[in-house]
C-alpha cells in the first residue's frame, strides 16, 4: 500500500479543518499535560509526533518549549498544522510512518488517536512501525502510543459495523461533514488491540513496557484497561 493509496488521505482532504470540530479533538491540553508528566518531558527536548494529522499535539508541545517533528501522509492536514505553527519550535513533514528512517534522534515518540498506528490494516506493515519508533528513540527515550480497544469495539459494536475477529480490524461506514457543510460517506478501517498484544508488539520492537492504561480522549489517566474504555495507552522506553 503506497501512501498515495491510503484510505484516510481522501477523508482528510474532504473534512479539512472540520476535523478539529470533533469532540475527540477537544482534550488536547489535558492529554499533553498527562504525557508531559508521564514521559518526563522538559523544554528543549526533541519529540516525534507520528501520524500528527493537523498537528494539535505537536503544536501544544511546541507551546511548552519542546522541539517537535510532526509527520503525516496527508498534505491537507499538514497544511493546517503549518498554518498554526508560527514561531513555535515545530516542523512538519509528509512522511509515511512505515518509511521512517530516524535513528537515535528523539527523547520521546508519541503516536496518538490512531494517527500513525491502527489505520494501516494490521499485519506486519503496521506492527513494523513500532520498531521504527523504537529506532527513532535515543537510549532511554520514551514512547506513548494509543490504540483502539478490541474489547470496547466488540462490546459496543454498531449495526453498520463489522469486526474482523481474525485481523482485529473494525470496518464501518461513517458520514463525514466538511467545513462547508457537505456530507459524504467514507469507509473506515481501524485495527484494534488488547493490552497483551500491545505489550508483545513493544517487546518485539525491543522496548521495555512501563504500563498500559485505559484512556479516552481528553481524559488520560493512570487507570487500568477496561472493556468500557475505548482506547489503550502504551507507555514504554528504549533500554539504555
Amino acid at each position: 500500500m503506497s501512501s498515495e493509496g491510503l484510505w484516510f488521505n481522501p477523508l482528510a482532504a474532504f473534512v479539512g479543518r472540520a476535523y478539529l470540530r470533533n469532540a475527540f479533538t477537544k482534550g488536547t491540553v489535558q492529554e499533553i499535560d498527562f504525557l508531559v508528566d508521564a514521559l518526563e518531558l522538559r523544554p528543549g527536548m526533541r519529540v516525534l509526533d507520528a501520524g500528527c494529522g493537523p498537528g494539535r499535539h505537536t503544536l501544544e508541545l511546541g507551546r511548552r518549549g519542546i522541539a517537535v517533528v510532526g509527520v503525516d501522509t496527508s498534505p491537507d492536514f499538514l497544511a493546517l498544522a503549518r498554518a498554526e505553527a508560527g514561531d513555535l519550535p515545530v516542523e512538519f513533514h509528509e512522511v509515511d510512518v512505515r518509511q521512517l528512517a530516524y535513528a537515535d534522534a528523539f527523547d520521546a515518540v508519541i503516536c496518538l488517536c490512531q494517527g500513525g498506528f491502527g489505520l494501516l490494516g494490521g499485519g506486519d506493515g503496521e506492527l513494523g512501525v513500532v520498531a521504527r519508533y523504537a529506532a527513532a528513540l535515543r537510549p532511554g527515550g520514551r514512547l506513548a502510543l494509543s490504540a483502539f480497544s478490541s474489547y470496547f469495539v466488540v462490546r459496543h459494536l454498531e449495526p453498520d459495523e463489522h469486526f474482523d475477529a481474525d485481523a482485529g480490524v473494525n470496518h464501518e461506514h461513517a458520514v463525514v461533514r466538511a467545513a462547508d457543510g457537505r456530507e459524504r460517506t467514507f469507509d473506515l478501517w481501524t485495527t484494534c488491540y488488547t493490552p497483551r498484544e500491545l505489550r508483545l508488539i513493544a517487546a518485539r520492537a525491543g522496548l521495555a513496557v512501563d504500563a498500559v492504561f485505559g484512556v479516552q480522549p481528553g481524559r488520560y489517566a493512570r487507570d487500568p484497561p477496561s472493556i468500557d474504555v475505548p482506547e489503550h495507552l502504551l507507555l514504554a522506553h528504549r533500554p539504555e
